[in-house]
């Protein structure tokens, strides 16, 4: 079965997720503001949901169409082969958005696209009335500019839910920024990575996982799993395959440290829930006293600023401190993200390069000093 897709990610990583996908097989990719389009088989679909980084979800696109009014988002809706997907006692909740479009009340577009499936699937069942208490099948839509975009969620939880972080601190950073900046970064498989404010040491545990090509999705459950859509030997396939890539015997380690002993406890805790316990050292300390003292190393780091657990002084005597320590120096390369426009000032110099980043809400900039 030959499938159109869309994969939602964070503004700023739409090239990091075409990137990927292209790499697992998808055809005909094609990048958007928030979103990257693709085409492939069952196993394409079951591989995007296991082993992309960066993308929040792996929705099946079942239509693209112009609806002006709710009659045609109806008839457009209703004319879809909904009976393939969703079975007679499936649950099928509907939930989207409208941005620019004539059709600007998201309940009442609800409300048409669920009375449309209803009625469709009345027609292929011949039923008048669906329990819904089976496998969640959660529609989703976008109307943009009057084009409606029928979907279909196949992973349920986000995809930044890798599972191996059941509490965080008290400002964690999303998983798939996190690997974001580590693939901007250009971790890998022999690097030494340094992470000196490592809260719960999700950027830890997503630079061992890119490193050694570790699938993010391969310990958690998907929502289409519980689908009849896909045989379970493309399962099975696809995460045989995702064993067979993970690099064996690499040269990577990883130093975190923090100032907080709860956060160094939880970083221990979900790196060997990630199974990368093995390749992860800690210690607590300040970015003072962290242990810089490596030939080479790539450090990436989400350090409290501001908008999360310090004050803006603070923050920014912080960045001082880092500017200080953190010097020019053959074999090292330092990313950095923070909200903080003034980040370069209190650095102390400007950034090789610089990528817009959105940490949750908040605009960020990714700073990367590698000369």
């Amino acid at each position: 079965m030959y499938m159109k897709m869309v994969a939602p990610c964070l503004f700023g990583l739409e090239g990091a997720v075409a990137d990927e996908l292209r790499f697992m097989g998808a055809k005909n990719v094609l990048s958007q503001n928030g979103r990257v389009f693709f085409e492939g088989d069952e196993n394409i679909l079951v591989r995007a949901n296991l082993c992309s980084r960066f993308a929040e979800r792996i929705l099946i696109v079942l239509d693209i169409f112009e609806a002006y009014t709710f009659e045609e988002l109806f008839q457009g809706v209703k004319a879809l082969p909904w009976a393939e997907f969703i079975g007679k006692n499936d649950a099928f909740p509907v939930k989207g958005y409208s941005i620019n479009s004539e059709l600007h009340s998201v309940p009442d577009c609800q409300k048409i696209i669920k009375k449309a499936i209803v009625e469709n699937l009345k027609e292929d069942y011949a039923v008048s009335w669906f329990e819904e208490s089976g496998p969640i099948h959660q529609i989703q839509f976008s109307i943009m500019k009057n084009e409606a975009t029928i979907m279909l969620d196949t992973s349920g939880k986000g995809l930044h839910k890798r599972g191996y972080r059941p509490v965080g601190n008290d400002a964690p950073i999303r998983e798939t920024l996190a690997a974001a900046m580590c693939y901007f970064s250009k971790l890998r498989h022999f690097h030494t990575m340094l992470d000196p404010c490592c809260g719960s040491g999700t950027v830890l545990i997503e630079g061992a996982m890119l490193a050694n090509n570790i699938a993010p999705g391969i310990n958690r459950n998907f929502d289409i799993e519980r689908w009849e859509l896909i045989d379970d030997s493309v399962w099975k396939a696809e995460k045989e395959r995702c064993r067979d890539l993970v690099k064996i015997d690499t040269d990577f380690v990883a130093f975190g440290s923090d100032i907080d002993p709860h956060a160094i406890s939880l970083t221990q805790k979900n790196a060997k829930n990630a199974g990368v316990d093995n390749f992860i050292r800690t210690d607590v300390c300040d970015v003072l006293n962290a242990d810089l003292s490596f030939e080479k190393g790539t450090l990436i780091t989400n350090p409290p600023y501001g908008e999360r657990m310090l004050d803006l002084r603070q923050a920014e005597r912080l960045y001082r401190v880092m500017g200080e320590r953190f010097i020019q120096k053959h074999g090292w390369s330092y990313g950095i993200i923070s909200p903080d426009e003034e980040f370069e000032k209190c650095f102390g110099r400007r950034a090789d390069k610089r990528r817009k980043l959105y940490n949750g809400m908040i605009k960020c900039q990714y700073y990367m000093y590698f000369k």
